[in-house]
């Protein structure tokens, strides 16, 4: 298994940021959307570093005592090795340091290899988004977990 490092996202890892989030989504955020997280007070974006190498990241933001995943995404040739579970860990042991309460996340129903992982870290099917994904309209499954 590989050694990943996990810390705070700063402005200096957007490029790699972005670069995983196009190869990962059929609708990617645009990169400057990262840049304004990473001046946005409430969102806390966590990578991981292998290899000198940014090779996942996940964003949260942090309002009062909730907890919303807004994105989560492994590079492709790092995919298979606990990353993103280890990844997925990390951010909720930093909302329990920050007195989060309830993490929620939206996923489509088609990426089941995302719902089982979600569903291994205590995360439960809460509701439904409908036409929530703009590239085809597919719904979102809400998942909420307690913390």
């Amino acid at each position: 298994m590989v050694e990943v490092q996990f810390r705070k996202m700063t402005r200096d890892d957007v490029d790699e940021v972005y670069a995983i989030e196009t190869e990962n989504f059929s609708y990617p955020w645009e990169k400057e959307a990262f840049i304004e997280e990473c001046q946005n007070d409430m969102a806390y974006y966590i990578v991981g570093v292998a290899e000198k190498k940014v090779v996942a990241y996940g964003g949260m933001w942090l309002v009062l005592d909730e907890a919303n995943i807004t994105n989560i995404a492994v590079r492709k040739k790092f995919q298979s090795q606990k990353i993103g579970k280890r990844l997925l860990e990390t951010m909720i042991e930093t909302a329990k340091k920050r007195k989060i309460k309830y993490m929620f996340l939206e996923v489509r129903p088609s990426n089941e290899r995302a719902i089982f992982l979600y569903k291994k870290t205590g995360f439960i099917p809460c509701g439904i988004r409908p036409e929530y994904y703009p590239d085809n309209n597919e719904n979102a499954v809400l998942m909420m977990r307690l913390l």
